[in-house]
């Protein structure tokens, strides 16, 4: 059970929620006591973003887990859930997996718009310089 939170089977916001949850808190209470809106805490434990490399530290210290653990799930700071429960339904089996695969999908879209965003900005200020 030791690579429940790593890498290949978790991301920074199912970590970030797991931490939370260890620690009692409710996404309020964590956004309110590091500053930050809810929304923004719900978009980190999301994946839609990621917070800045200051708020993952105030993040890790809030939670009583390390920095390591929260960027790779790398050591015990957090106890894992039981094993899910095995799925018998070989239809609800492929779904299951479906769904694993379009939020794999969902998550690698949105990196590509948030590139093509700063990109299109970028090329906005340089067209707004040479007028």
């Amino acid at each position: 059970m030791e690579s429940w939170y790593t890498d290949d089977r978790a991301t920074l916001g199912d970590r970030l929620a797991a931490g939370r949850e260890a620690a009692e808190m409710t996404q309020a209470q964590l956004a309110q006591r590091l500053g930050v809106r809810a929304k923004t805490l719900r978009d980190w434990e999301n994946d839609v973003s990621e917070p800045r490399a200051n708020r993952l530290q105030m993040l890790a210290a809030l939670l009583g887990v390390s920095l390591r653990w929260l960027l790779t799930g790398e050591g015990g700071d957090v106890t894992p859930p039981e094993e899910e429960p095995r799925v018998a339904d070989p239809a609800l089996k492929v779904a299951l997996g479906e769904l694993r695969s379009l939020r794999a999908e969902l998550l690698a879209m949105g990196e590509r718009m948030g590139r093509l965003e700063k990109t299109l900005r970028l090329q906005a200020a340089g067209n707004g310089e040479n007028r």
